[in-house]
């Protein structure tokens, strides 16, 4: 019983990193780069998100709950639950395994300092707009927190997405695996372009 319970709870986990986690982090930066069209173009985007029906109940159950349940189980896996994979996928999917919950750890302490510079400042009666993102990643320091965590949440979403396809069961053969790994490293070459350029467009734009 008690593996069975731990099965479905690893694969929940996996699940959550995926659906609605994955699917969120891709639409949030998709929604930033409506800056490298303008001041007007993000804010008009920021304040649609923000003012969606129901927004509270959907950022609580369908965003930081999951986020929640996702960060707290895999600090405890990649801590507590040592694991190697060298002899069963080999040695670049090994340093992926370990990469993984290095990002997984990284990406955890982003997302917390995130919320703390946005939605915690726009509860305390900060606007939501240009002028706080840019505020923040005119900082030198701030930019480069920016930067890498926003790479370590995007290698960590790529990275996790081969990880759900083997856990459960989409991919089998070491062809389809490889495949996915292509696939998985041309979405994390996608999406990082996205939200680097978002960065830079707060940092340096006109």
């Amino acid at each position: 019983m008690a593996t069975q319970r731990q099965f479905f709870i690893r694969r929940l986990h996996s699940l959550l990193g995926v659906i609605p986690i994955g699917i969120f982090v891709v639409q949030h930066l998709v929604v930033n780069h409506f800056v490298v069209y303008g001041e007007d173009s993000f804010n008009k985007a920021a304040n649609f998100m923000a003012n969606l029906p129901f927004v509270l109940v959907l950022e609580t159950f369908v965003i930081y709950l999951p986020i929640l349940f996702h960060a707290v189980l895999g600090v405890y896996i990649a801590i507590a639950v040592p694991r190697y994979n060298s002899v069963r996928y080999g040695y670049f999917r090994n340093w992926m395994f370990l990469l993984q919950r290095i990002t997984g750890i990284l990406t955890f302490i982003f997302i917390v300092w995130h919320v703390w510079d946005t939605r915690v400042q726009v509860a305390l009666g900060t606007e939501l707009n240009y002028s706080l993102m840019e505020g923040i990643l005119t900082d030198p320091f701030m930019f480069w927190v920016y930067i890498i965590g926003v790479l370590a949440t995007v290698f960590h979403l790529a990275n996790g997405l081969w990880s759900f396809c083997v856990s459960f069961g989409i991919i089998q053969s070491p062809r389809s695996q490889l495949i996915v790994t292509y696939v998985t490293v041309l979405i994390f070459i996608v999406v990082s372009y996205i939200g680097l350029r978002t960065i830079f467009e707060f940092a340096f734009g006109a």
